[in-house]
């Protein structure tokens, strides 16, 4: 169930100082002298709560907004904003803490009417998940609507009503208002509201009601004829947790396999693009490697020509007679000499020519040696490479082998979890339509039961387990066999009812009636507002002495503080939030670990309105 924490109370007024009370989330203890506005701030936030009336304090005057910051179930902050006097409220879905001018989200009645659909308590019990919770308000078994108040009254508990004599369990002790208080109670120990009572259907509506059970019952049928196994829900939910157990190995498994692939995938296109810049590269160095071979080719084809030409030259100007066949100049025009000159100039320009083509050729061997390395570099580089994309071919085959059976295997397993829950649909469909079944059938022509009026003996035993817990963790002597009695709606400890002890043991009973019943209900998550706000549960609480015959009227001599230091240490660890109003200072230990205020009516913070 949902529960509501206080976050802050606060009085504003323009151009009046801030009076404000930050609680802690789970224990603040407001403590010090009288007449410092502690019960002051008790009643306020009660009246918050959408209490009826408020009597303001004259150093109230000025203030006029009452603020009290609250956080949802859900974690969202809700401000009530509520001008003192008024029966409206105003909701902003934020946290304020200062005076508010901006318009409220929501407007609502404070005080909750049972014909109001606007109310605080409308909003708050929606919030909460009780809104369409009933309670019982006669002996007719007449019901109304679960309202705030009924649950304030028990976790928000005045220093008056903490000493009063009657129950902490009857709000008005008006007799009209008896039922529907006891039925509070019955509803926060069993979570279980009370059902609006009708006198059942008529003749005409009986005749409907088979017609209707004839169908359901063939409507039944036929969705029992849908299902695919014999298995009953319990065992469908079963195997539905083992197939969706099944369903996270598998895609777990899958998810790895995916992974290995793409990475395999990535890879190998980088080594496909390292081989095709080799390939590449193998081709411009293959081609240069060609063009200049031949080129090396030539140059050396030219030095033999020139050394026959340089051999043919000496023979032909030594030997050959007539037109020279250096120049082409005819005997008669040759003069002395003349071959063996031309013969010296050819040999000239024959060295000459052979001396460049050579200084050619020696500038060209290195290029092609170190292209002719860099070919055998590149064709290493190139079948390393190829031998690693043909492991990484072989990787991504095995990665491709082992996805396809586990997307197989997991879509056999979606496959199962679609049918299985398809029969539990269907079984949630047959007992929907049986419960329906059953209502009709049950149904009859005399008024319906009226709603059970006692609370069961085992609940009532669980409850005064938690209560006589606290007592004797509390060290309250003499309240043994502590528990609730529900048929007389009271409190009794150590063989009589809290209306016949002092009011000191009244206000320890009061007190830990509360907590017990906020612990009882926050710890198995049954429905309640989730903090409690006592003032005054143990300032008046006296360690009891026996009397002497001397002076058998003897009062109580001192001020107890056993029962005192044990009751803040149990609420420090108290389940859910809870602000303590006393006069008396808490221990050490509660002031270190609490969220405190001290008001001194002197020096430091005075009281709670400066």
């Amino acid at each position: 169930m949902g529960s509501l924490q206080l976050v802050h109370l606060t009085y504003a007024g323009s151009g009046k100082p801030l009076a404000q009370i930050v609680f802690g989330p789970e224990l603040t203890t407001i403590y010090g002298a009288s007449d410092t506005g502690k019960t002051f701030i008790v009643r306020s936030v009660e009246y918050m709560l959408g209490g009826a009336k408020l009597t303001m304090i004259p150093e109230a005057e000025g203030y006029t907004q009452l603020l009290l910051g609250l956080l949802l179930p859900d974690g969202s902050p809700l401000t009530l904003v509520r001008r003192p006097g008024t029966n409206s409220t105003h909701l902003h879905y934020e946290d304020l803490r200062d005076l508010v001018h901006r318009p409220p989200d929501t407007t609502v009645t404070s005080v909750h009417n049972a014909r109001s659909k606007n109310s605080l308590s409308v909003h708050l019990m929606r919030a909460m998940g009780l809104g369409e919770v009933r309670i019982r308000k006669n002996e007719a078994g007449g019901t109304r609507s679960l309202a705030l108040t009924d649950l304030a009254h028990l976790s928000v508990v005045t220093e008056d009503r903490m000493i009063a004599m009657s129950s902490p369990v009857i709000r008005t002790g008006a007799a009209s208002t008896r039922t529907a208080e006891t039925s509070v109670m019955r509803f926060l120990l069993t979570g279980e509201g009370d059902p609006s009572v009708d006198t059942g259907p008529n003749a005409g509506q009986r005749r409907v009601n088979r017609g209707q059970i004839n169908l359901l019952d063939q409507l039944v049928i036929d969705l029992y004829a849908k299902l695919e196994s014999d298995e009953s829900e319990r065992d469908l939910r079963d195997r539905l947790a083992r197939v969706k157990t099944a369903i996270d190995a598998q895609s777990t498994a899958l998810r790895s396999a995916d992974e290995a692939h793409r990475e395999a995938v990535r890879e190998r296109m980088t080594h496909a693009r390292q081989l095709a810049g080799l390939d590449e590269r193998l081709a411009e160095v293959s081609d240069l490697l060609g063009r200049f071979r031949l080129l090396e080719d030539q140059y050396r084809s030219d030095l033999e020509r020139l050394v026959m030409v340089n051999e043919a030259g000496s023979i032909l100007g030594y030997f050959r007679v007539g037109t020279c066949v250096f120049c082409g100049a005819d005997p008669e025009h040759q003069h002395p000499g003349h071959s063996q000159q031309e013969s010296t100039q050819l040999h000239i320009a024959v060295q000459a020519e052979a001396a460049k083509t050579t200084a050619l050729l020696t500038d060209l061997l290195p290029t092609i040696a170190d292209l002719a390395r860099e070919q055998e570099e590149t064709s290493r580089t190139w079948r390393a490479v190829k031998g690693d994309l043909e492991a990484l071919d072989e990787r991504i085959g095995e990665a491709e082998g082992q996805i396809a059976p586990l997307r197989e295997g997991l879509q056999e397993l979606l496959d199962a979890r679609s049918a299985i829950e398809r029969g539990l649909e269907l079984h949630s469909r047959i007992a929907e339509l049986e419960d329906k079944r059953s209502r009709l059938d049950g149904e009859g022509a005399v008024p319906a039961t009226r709603p059970a009026e006692y609370i069961a003996a085992r609940v009532v035993n669980d409850f005064d387990s938690v209560l006589q817990r606290t007592l004797s963790s509390w060290e309250v002597p003499a309240v043994d066999n502590s528990g609730y009695d529900q048929f007389n709606a009271e409190i009794r400890a150590g063989g009589r009812p809290r209306e016949g002890r002092g009011k000191g043991v009244r206000s320890v009973l009061h007190s830990a009636f509360t907590t017990s019943l906020a612990r009882f209900c926050i710890e198995r998550d049954l429905p309640h507002l989730g903090f409690v706000v006592l003032d005054s549960p143990v300032v008046t609480y006296r360690q009891p002495v026996k009397s002497t015959p001397e002076d058998p009227d003897l009062p109580d001599v001192r001020i107890t503080s056993t029962v005192v230091d044990r009751f803040y240490e149990d609420m420090l660890a108290f389940p859910g939030q809870a602000v303590i109003i006393e006069n008396g200072d808490p221990p050490l230990g509660v002031l270190s670990e609490a969220t405190t205020y001290h008001f001194t009516a002197a020096e430091g913070r005075p009281g709670f309105l400066p």
